[in-house]
């Protein structure tokens, strides 16, 4: 069955069964490869990207969720926020293997979209769900609070 996704502000018709994991549209369909795949339960974070600008586990959402929504991969992320973010991310040297900074990018930007100056309680609660094997949290959110200086 072909369905329609809107990436990146990008049509694409995919040929996929309606419970396809997003994932799998994004990166073997329509061939973007920066939302990884972790865990493949919603667990790690690794394939995080943004649906109607809200964050979810793209391996667990079916494509049939996203159509005829905006669906935002780390590829095409380009708000204020997000580039705040991802200046942050490079100036305190946050990723160490880099598997997971996508989707912990995608969770922050989502953060900071709706919350411009979170609390630290805040930060940990939206960015629950999102595991750094290489332990680099003190470093996350040292750049949310970075970004959200840069915002405020």
């Amino acid at each position: 069955m072909s369905v329609t996704l809107n990436v990146n502000g990008v049509n694409h018709t995919v040929d996929a069964d309606p419970d396809t994991p997003l994932l799998w549209a994004i990166r073997d369909h329509i061939e973007l490869t920066g939302t990884k795949f972790g865990c493949g339960m919603a667990l790690c974070g690794a394939c995080t990207v943004h649906l109607d600008g809200q964050p979810v586990r793209s391996c667990s959402t079916p494509i049939s969720l996203a159509v005829g929504k905006q669906v935002t991969t780390i590829e095409g992320v380009q708000s204020k926020a997000a580039k705040a973010v991802q200046d942050a991310w490079t100036e305190l040297q946050v990723p160490q293997c880099g598997y997971c900074q996508s989707g912990q990018i995608m969770s922050a930007t989502a953060l900071l979209e709706s919350n411009p100056n979170p609390t630290d309680d805040e930060i940990d609660a939206a960015m629950q769900g999102n595991v750094c094997r290489c332990a680099t949290y003190v470093r996350i959110r040292s750049a949310i609070k970075t970004a959200a200086k840069e915002l405020g």
